[in-house]
């Protein structure tokens, strides 16, 4: 693996107020993510999961821009990539797989939704939808009900660079910069709407959008979690004491397909990928981590076994679990439901 961006040597994480057990604790969701995307990956392969999202790659943005945001009060409107940042929000190893298998103990949905269509109503994750960038718009709404409120809670909305397309995107720029809404806008930029390369798919640059929308901009790389979480925490805490809202650019790239439907063979190379990894977030957090004495090879490939453990009873739990009552198919359906069906 190569050098990545997290500096080594240096205390950064005291300058940014985190301390060495925010940073262990960061380490873990990243490894959780990760293990959980190749479980899933594994499954789907085995014919036992129909659909996978995969965050590799992306698992510093997700981690550091979560790390920003108060948990229990702040709202979170992800969409289908952000499995790490749902871990932070609150989510469960387990919880994920019963989504994967579609149990009825998926908190996103009953079982009723696709995979990766994270929520959890106690967490404040808001469930997304397929067509994208949708939860961008929720996430301006809700926004602007929390700015009537008086509340002091901010609202995260993340989304991929081909979202910024959307004419919802737009819609919910505007309406945060006329507004000046508690709103603060992550793009993880992996290079790729699905198959499209970012030069045929944004004009300029991302981040130079907020202008137009009366908002600071900041382009960062996604693949430090201790610089993706300061940007997102200087955006969270302007929003929080009613300076508006924010759009950051964390630039990163995923590793694997678009989704398990995809081939990635067809649009970009297998030596393109291999030298995306050697940015790879989680052994360059590793390296930060022993520079600074926090941790060793031997607490790292601890860690990293208890994780697995973690995962493999999640697994079971899940595929144990029972899948939907099939007579509660219209339940949270219609506002007035029909009778059960049988």
């Amino acid at each position: 693996m190569s050098e990545g961006k997290v500096s080594e040597g240096t205390d950064r994480h005291t300058e940014l107020g985190l301390k060495e057990e925010d940073l262990i604790e960061m380490y873990r969701y990243m490894l959780t993510a990760r293990f959980c995307d190749e479980r899933q990956w594994a499954l789907n392969r085995m014919g036992k999961a129909p659909f996978v999202v995969p965050v590799s790659g992306h698992e510093g943005a997700q981690v550091g821009s979560g790390w920003a945001f108060e948990r229990g009060k702040d709202v979170f409107c992800p969409y289908y990539r952000d499995l790490a940042l749902v871990l932070v929000a609150g989510l469960t190893p387990e919880e994920v797989f019963m989504g994967l298998f579609g149990k009825a103990a998926d908190p996103s949905s009953g079982g009723r939704q696709m995979p990766a269509h994270w929520g959890s109503r106690e967490r404040h994750i808001i469930t997304g939808s397929s067509p994208i960038a949708t939860q961008v718009l929720h996430g301006a709404g809700i926004a602007l009900a929390k700015k009537i409120k008086k509340s002091d809670a901010v609202v995260g909305t993340w989304f991929g660079e081909g979202g910024t397309s959307e004419g919802d995107w737009h819609g919910a720029m505007n309406m945060a910069g006329i507004h000046q809404l508690p709103l603060v806008f992550v793009c993880e930029n992996n290079q790729y709407a699905i198959s499209v390369h970012e030069s045929k798919q944004v004009a300029g640059s991302v981040y130079k959008r907020a202008e137009g929308y009366g908002m600071p901009g900041v382009q960062g790389d996604g693949n430090d979690v201790l610089e993706s979480y300061r940007l997102t925490k200087e955006a969270v805490d302007r929003a929080r004491a009613g300076g508006g809202p924010s759009l950051i650019e964390l630039r990163t790239y995923r590793f694997y397909s678009h989704t398990s439907d995809d081939d990635d063979r067809t649009y970009r190379s297998k030596e393109e990928v291999e030298e995306a990894k050697k940015k790879d977030p989680i052994p360059a957090f590793e390296r930060y981590l022993r520079s600074i004495g926090v941790i060793d090879d031997h607490r790292i490939a601890e860690i990293r076994e208890e994780i697995k453990t973690i995962i493999a009873e999640a697994v079971k739990a899940a595929e144990e679990a029972d899948f939907p009552d099939p007579s509660t198919a219209m339940r949270n359906v219609y506002a007035d439901p029909p009778q059960e069906v049988t």
